[in-house]
């Protein structure tokens, strides 16, 4: 969680990781292709034969289902066929390894096997398979609920909320919130098992945005297009090792059928302050091409009530600085995304995806501060009003090339990404000091702030899979990036109406990234009940830090590997335990090494520290799964180096300066219990509770921290699905008071709601959700910490309604076999 430390007059929200190209040998690239095409083994083209028959609950034939061959780990489509007349089906296949069988048809639910292992010339009959009717909500009669489907695998957690009440009317960053172990906080940073530092992927490509242009990106994103989000605690050597906390992975949906298909939605939030938002999906698919495209437009309006009250021991006895702020947010965001790919034939595709953005917003703050002093009863005011204005302008590109090389499943796949961005903010700062009632005697002086900022990044990678058979499979790769961006902050001040004077604070600043890497994965069995995966990776990282103004440079250079190890026991068929350890770097951002100087208002800064170094977290999790729904984990991770908000007090002179420092180490360990409830047929519950034991040590100054804490988080989410096609859902958090750092956060909870109401077959969706609905999510932190005292209250407008009105359009429904499987690999990292 993130403890926002600021006084409503201005933020700059920026964490934005950069770096330069770096020359490096293409020939090594080159070679290492050439190698991954000579060592794959073309395999005799044995066909494998997979037979069935689909039926109802009433044992009568189903004709013109849809039967698909899907991989097991990513459920991309091997081939397809349609039953005929009596419901019989046959499949043929070259592949081997681990697949499931899916079945679909209209007006029944999708039918999904348990995963089997198929080898090539292998025959396999699946007998009478049954799926069951969905009931529809006619006249009077209740239909069964849709809770979102959670797949618990060795390496990751997937929740499917495709169809499900959570997917309508809701935002991206909504459905990532209510997801197993994970929680929000009010600024938009993700926590997963209680721990920050989380990477958000989209289609396993990284999203390169800061935290708060991520939140504000996963906002405008209706949770509609989403088809699946995975959650990967301890990630394996195939992902950079860039993020302690894990991964969230959010699975857009793709066409599999020829036809036209999309939605259209309009709506918008009120909590004090009105927001609308509007926007547009559209997937094409025929033959070979598979389109598609989203353009979202959204605003956010936040009123922000802080307070603040920080006391100073001075030798004459106390001083208070009392403090209450309102802080007014407007924002307009415009996404598009779009992508588009070719299948060469049925083992080669080809494929583009283009990002582009824009966000411009505007802060009107206005801070009241008194001062009390010790031995008087005269007492200081200080008013400051800052007004703020801020735009992000963002394009991305990626090629990705998908090959299969034979019939076991070898396959290579190459990404190149570039990104391109510019952020630029002003904001003056105006400050008016008096005495007692003198308000119309008062001082004045203003600061102003320029703050411009671009950055370029450019990404390759070539990733390899060789199945061996028998559930024995290697993967390996390569990737590079490199990264620079160039900050400029222009601060001057005036005093009365005069002119601005430069400060002495103002500051270049031009941060150079460049990360080699390498991994090695294999997986395979130690028995017919347990299997493993076991993997390394080894990443080379250059860092440059540059201060243009105070021609200081900060170079950093080391080489470190990342082992990471899954354990899968599967005890019996209803039970088994799943065990995982990795290790992980979390490396600072441009932003936090920036030697910079930030008034926050003239009695609070902010400031950059140049020898922050990378920290370093080691991963253990043991997580026991009955009846693939219920989960019971229990993890250990220990951060060293790890680094933190830190407050200084200057008693003297009564400022605070924030900053962030490496602590010596954090130990965290942590207890998950996900119990899913099926109550009756349409209502459902899904409930969640998180023990957390965070301890944090380090020399701070001349003072030791040595705190350590249990806290505790539960949440429960019901779905109903109710008569003439009304759907609800309510849900319910607590969180206990828990430490950060040299804070601790209070005990705070919240209760949302929302209602679904379908029209036109289904078509026609409107959905009501309202959110904090008691007014209980504030915010209270304290820090008692060596002479530093001080205490914050903050609510964010959080209790609101949204309505939001969509409409599905399909055209073209016919079935069509395919075996493209899409590139599936992340992107390189950028808080």
């Amino acid at each position: 969680m993130a403890l926002l430390f600021h006084t409503g007059l201005y933020q700059i929200t920026q964490t934005q990781l950069i770096s330069k190209p770096m020359k490096i040998s293409i020939q090594v690239f080159t070679i290492f292709f050439a190698f991954l095409l000579g060592v794959s083994n073309v395999a005799a083209k044995e066909i494998s034969i997979i037979r069935g028959q689909v039926h109802d609950q009433k044992g009568e034939a189903l004709p013109f289902a849809n039967v698909m061959l899907v991989d097991a780990q990513s459920e991309s489509m091997i081939t397809g066929a349609v039953t005929d007349e009596s419901g019989n089906f046959i499949l043929e296949s070259s592949r081997s390894g681990e697949f499931k069988l899916l079945v679909s048809s209209i007006g029944f639910e999708t039918f999904k096997s348990e995963t089997f292992q198929l080898n090539a010339g292998e025959k396999k009959d699946f007998g009478a398979l049954s799926i069951t009717e969905e009931i529809a909500a006619l006249g009077e009669v209740t239909v069964r609920a849709n809770r979102p489907e959670v797949i618990i695998e060795p390496d990751k957690t997937t929740v499917n909320i495709e169809g499900t009440v959570m997917a309508e009317g809701n935002t991206a960053l909504d459905v990532i919130g209510r997801s197993p172990g994970i929680y929000v906080d009010q600024e938009g940073n993700i926590n997963l098992n209680g721990r920050s530092g989380v990477t958000v992927m989209i289609n396993d490509r990284q999203t390169y945005m800061s935290a708060a242009d991520l939140a504000n990106f996963l906002r405008a994103m209706p949770a509609e297009n989403i088809k699946s989000i995975e959650i990967i605690n301890n990630p394996s050597s195939r992902f950079d090792a860039e993020g302690a906390a894990g991964v969230v992975n959010i699975k857009l949906k793709k066409n599999n059928i020829d036809g036209v298909f999309g939605n259209v939605h309009v709506g918008g939030q009120y909590n004090g302050q009105f927001a609308p938002n509007t926007g547009v999906t559209v997937n094409v698919k025929k033959g070979k091409w598979t389109n598609n495209a989203s353009l979202n437009y959204s605003e956010y309006a936040i009123y922000n009530d802080l307070e603040i009250l920080r006391n100073f021991q001075l030798a004459e006895g106390l001083s208070v600085f009392d403090q209450d702020s309102r802080i007014t947010t407007r924002g307009k965001n415009l996404f598009f995304n779009g992508g588009s790919d070719y299948e060469i034939n049925k083992n080669h595709s080809l494929g583009v995806s283009v990002q582009a953005s824009s966000s411009n917003g505007t802060d009107i703050s206005k801070a009241l501060t008194q001062v009390s002093n010790p031995g008087t009863t005269d007492q200081n005011f200080l008013r400051s009003i800052n007004d703020s204005e801020n735009s992000n302008y963002r394009l991305f590109g990626n090629f990705h090339y998908v090959g299969l090389l034979d019939t076991l499943g070898t396959k290579i796949t190459t990404d190149v990404d570039f990104t391109k961005m510019h952020s630029d903010a002003a904001a003056t700062l105006s400050n008016s000091y008096w005495l007692n009632d003198a308000e119309d005697q008062a001082s004045f002086d203003r600061i102003r702030n320029l703050n411009n900022m671009d950055y370029t990044i450019f990404t390759a990678k070539v990733d390899f899979t060789k199945p061996f058979g028998k559930g024995r499979v290697l993967e390996t790769g390569l990737k590079g990036s490199w990264v620079k961006s160039d900050n400029d902050l222009d601060l001057s001040r005036s005093i009365g109406e005069g002119p601005f004077n430069p400060d002495p604070n103002s500051n270049r600043f031009i941060y150079e990234e460049n990360v080699l890497a390498a991994y090695a994965s294999y997986k395979s069995k130690f028995s017919d009940k347990v299997s493993f995966q076991a993997g390394l990776r080894g990443e080379y990282s250059d860092i440059l830090g540059t201060s243009v103004t105070l021609e200081q440079e900060n170079a950093q250079r080391y080489f470190d590997l990342f082992p990471s190890m899954f354990v899968q026991h599967k005890v019996s068929k209803d039970y088994q335990i799943i065990y995982n350890a990795n290790r992980r770097i979390t490396r600072p951002n441009y932003r936090l090494l920036n030697p910079f100087v930030f008034y926050i208002d003239p009695l609070t800064t902010e400031r950059g520290n140049p020898n922050l170094r990378p920290q370093y977290a080691h991963n253990f999790e043991m997580n026991h799964v009955v009846k693939g729904a219920y989960q019971f984990s229990l993890g250990y991770a220990l951060t060293t180096d790890v680094f933190q908000q830190i407050f200084e007090q200057d008693q003297e002179s009564r400022t605070t300066t924030t900053f962030n420092a490496n602590l010596d180490r954090s130990q965290n360990i942590n207890f998950r219990a996900i119990v899913p409830v099926e109550i009756t047929s349409w209502w459902n519950t899904s409930n969640m509770l998180q023990m957390n034991h965070a301890q944090w040590k380090s020399q701070i100054g001349d003072a030791l921290l040595d705190v350590s804490q249990f806290s505790y988080m539960a949440r429960t989410q019901h779905n109903f699905i109710l008569p003439k096609g009304f759907k609800a859902e309510l849900i319910g958090m607590y969180m206990s008071p828990m430490l950060w750092g040299q804070a601790t956060i209070g005990a705070m909870g919240g209760i949302d709601a929302g209602v679904t109401k379908s029209f036109a077959k289904d078509k026609l969706t409107l959905t009501v959700n309202g959110t904090d609905l008691l007014r209980t999510q504030v915010i209270r932190a304290d820090v008692q910490f060596d002479q530093i005292d001080t205490f914050f209250r903050q609510y964010r407008s959080n209790q609101g309604v949204r309505l939001t009105l969509r409409y599905k359009f399909a055209q073209g429904e016919s079935f069509r076999v395919s075996n493209r499987s899409g590139s599936t690999e992340e992107r390189d990292r950028l808080n």
